[in-house]
């Protein structure tokens, strides 16, 4: 589903829709966010837009990448540690990035200055409802663990690598994957990934045969501002999310940048 908004407040409401949990009496969203500058952005991953037999380079770019890593990194770390760590480095992977954050994904729909004469997109997936569709071995797992996504531990339990992830291959599944705290990157993006069960599916696709569990919200052009200016209020900034020096630069040129260069 499509939502058009037309003001700060009317984003609020959609953003925090279906939050309250009436068997806790508490409001707790099952929903996850992402946001992009540019409203028509697909869900391919980043090892999708490398074409090609990309499939078939997969294992190749992640064997590599673990030869290649510093040598403080373990080799006794499953495959799904590895994967994250991967992703969260640039390697191209079947990762897609999520944060439990609305306001987080509204910082990654409003960072780039240069895109504010372009709409702006939030996906919002329900990824408490969406388990229902895993395996059943799978879902033996985060039930008995009580949670709603899997850790690269609780994975490895059902699926050492990625040929054991989905053997046969022949009716596509989505899991959720919380990474480990690798930096405070991580933890101050409130992060998380999603992993189709093979490389060739597209979470697109998948959500298609789904529109229960998903909504967008496409932010107007014209709001960009406000929204932008409300989250830095908020100090929900370059600077906290990408802690160090990168990150304050980040924030500072965004800050002192002029309205009017960017009409």
């Amino acid at each position: 589903m499509d939502i058009e908004i037309t003001s700060w407040k009317d984003l609020q409401e959609h953003l925090f829709r279906d939050s309250w949990d009436p068997s806790i009496q508490r409001h707790r969203s099952p929903y996850i966010y992402r946001g992009n500058n540019i409203k028509d952005v697909d869900l391919t991953t980043s090892l999708q837009r490398l074409g090609g037999p990309y499939e078939k380079l997969e294992k190749h770019l992640l064997r590599n990448f673990k030869k290649y890593a510093h040598l403080d990194k373990s080799e006794d770390q499953s495959t799904w540690n590895w994967l994250a760590l991967a992703q969260h480095h640039g390697l191209p992977t079947r990762l897609l990035d999520w944060t439990y954050s609305p306001y987080i994904a509204l910082h990654f729909a409003t960072n780039e200055l240069e895109m504010y004469e372009q709409d702006g997109m939030i996906w919002a997936l329900n990824y408490v409802g969406m388990n229902r569709f895993l395996p059943a071995h799978f879902k033996e797992v985060i039930e008995r663990e009580e949670s709603n996504v899997f850790t690269a531990d609780m994975l490895n339990e059902v699926s050492e690598n990625f040929d054991q992830l989905d053997p046969g291959g022949s009716n596509p599944f989505l899991l959720f994957l919380e990474p480990p705290s690798l930096d405070y990157r991580i933890i101050n993006q409130f992060a998380l990934f999603s992993l189709m069960s093979n490389a060739q599916s597209t979470l697109g696709s998948w959500l298609n045969g789904h529109p229960d569990l998903w909504f967008r919200i496409h932010i107007p052009a014209k709001l960009k501002w406000e929204i932008r200016d409300k989250l830095d209020q908020a100090n929900i900034t370059e600077r906290v999310l990408f802690p160090g020096l990168q990150g304050l630069s980040m924030w500072l040129k965004r800050q002192y940048s002029s309205k009017q260069s960017q009409t």
